[in-house]
C-alpha cells in the first residue's frame, strides 16, 4: 500500500511539474485602437480596398509612453513566470523588403501584398498569445489616473482567451509605468490563470488553425474525382487524412465544392518529434504534411501558401 501511495504522489508531483513548465510564449503589443487614435498607422490600397493597419515601427520609435508601458506589462508578466517575445527587437530584425516597407511604398502605387505587418509580425515572433494592451490617462485636479483594457489573444485563431480591463486608483504620479502597475495588478492573477488554463487545453487537444483546399482553374481534375485503389472521392481522401492526423480527430467541414474545401477549427498538435526532439507544429509544418501526402499518393502536385500563423491554403494542380 505503502508503495503506491509512494508512487501516486511521485506522478502528482512529476504532473504538476511537467504542467509548469510548459508555459505559453507571449508578446505584448499596442491595440489597433491605441495606435490609430495616436497617428501610429499606414493607409494602403489592397486589390481596390482602402486597408488601415498599425504602424508598430513608427509606434516603437517615437513613443516613449509604448516602450515604458510594454516594459511594464513584459515585467509584470515575467515575475509571473510567463516567457515573453519581445515585439520592438522582432520588428528591428524585419528586413528592408518586408510588408512594412512594401505598404509604405503601396501607399501611392496601390499595389497589393500577400500578408499584413502584424502578419509577418507573428510569423518571425512565433508567439502563442499576443497580449493587446489599450490605455487611457485619466486627469481629475491634480490626481491622474490610468484606464486599461489587456486582451489576451490566441494568435493562431486569433479568439479572445483572456481579458482584464479597469482603472486604477487616482494617485499624484503622472508616469505611465506607476499607473499602469496600479490598475494592472489586482487584474493579473485571474488573468495569467485564463492564458495558462487556455495553453493546458491547446497541449491536451491541439491547437486550432484554418485549412484551405483550391484548386488552380486548368488542373483537369476536382475534388469530386475519384483516386486511389478504392476509386474514392479526393474531397473524402483529405478528410480523411484530417481525421488521421489532427488531434482526436477534430476538425469541421464547414463548406465543400468540387472545386473549394474548407477546414476550421482544425485542431493539430503543438508538437512533433524530429530527430528525437519535440519541435513545435505549425500551421505550414502541418500543411505541408498534407501536401506530400497528396504529392507522394496521388501524383497531385500543389502549392502551400499561408496567411499569418493559423491559416494555410493548398492550390492543386500544379507548384
Amino acid at each position: 500500500m505503502k508503495k503506491y501511495l509512494v508512487l501516486l504522489l511521485t506522478l502528482m508531483l512529476t504532473g504538476a511539474m511537467y504542467s509548469q513548465a510548459k508555459k505559453p510564449t507571449l508578446m505584448v503589443l499596442p491595440s489597433d485602437n491605441w495606435c490609430i487614435t495616436n497617428g501610429y498607422y499606414l493607409e494602403f490600397d489592397n486589390q481596390g480596398i482602402k486597408e488601415v493597419v498599425p504602424d508598430y515601427r513608427k509606434a516603437f520609435q517615437q513613443s516613449s509612453e509604448l516602450l515604458l508601458a510594454i516594459s511594464k506589462i513584459n515585467g509584470l508578466m515575467a515575475d509571473k513566470g510567463f516567457p515573453l517575445k519581445n515585439a520592438e527587437s522582432v520588428i528591428k530584425n524585419i528586413n528592408s523588403t518586408s510588408a512594412l516597407d512594401n505598404l509604405r511604398s503601396s501607399k501611392d502605387g496601390g499595389s497589393a501584398i500577400a500578408e499584413s505587418p502584424v502578419d509577418q509580425l507573428l510569423n518571425q515572433a512565433k508567439a502563442d498569445i499576443i497580449l493587446q494592451l489599450t490605455w487611457n490617462v485619466n486627469s481629475t485636479g491634480p490626481k491622474k489616473s490610468l484606464t486599461f483594457n489587456l486582451q489576451g489573444l490566441d494568435s493562431y485563431s486569433n479568439k479572445q482567451i483572456a481579458t482584464a480591463a479597469g482603472t486604477g486608483t487616482p494617485t499624484f504620479s503622472s508616469e505611465i509605468p506607476v499607473l499602469l502597475e496600479e490598475a494592472v495588478l489586482s487584474f493579473m492573477d485571474p488573468f495569467t490563470n485564463s492564458l495558462q488554463a487556455h495553453f493546458d487545453d491547446l497541449f491536451k487537444n491541439g491547437r486550432e488553425v484554418s485549412l484551405r483546399i483550391k484548386k488552380w482553374d486548368d488542373w483537369e481534375f476536382d475534388l469530386e474525382s475519384y483516386f486511389g485503389a478504392d476509386e474514392e472521392e479526393l474531397g473524402i481522401l483529405i478528410e480523411d487524412w484530417l481525421a488521421d492526423n489532427t488531434v482526436s480527430g477534430r476538425f469541421s467541414t464547414t463548406d465543400a465544392t468540387e472545386s473549394m474545401l474548407i477546414f476550421e477549427q482544425v485542431r493539430i498538435p503543438l508538437y512533433y518529434d524530429r530527430n528525437g526532439r519535440q519541435v513545435a507544429m505549425d500551421t505550414r509544418r502541418f500543411a505541408r504534411n498534407l501536401s506530400s501526402y497528396l504529392r507522394k499518393t496521388f501524383n497531385i502536385n500543389n502549392k502551400l501558401t499561408t496567411r499569418g500563423l493559423g491559416e494555410a491554403t493548398l492550390i492543386l494542380g500544379s507548384k
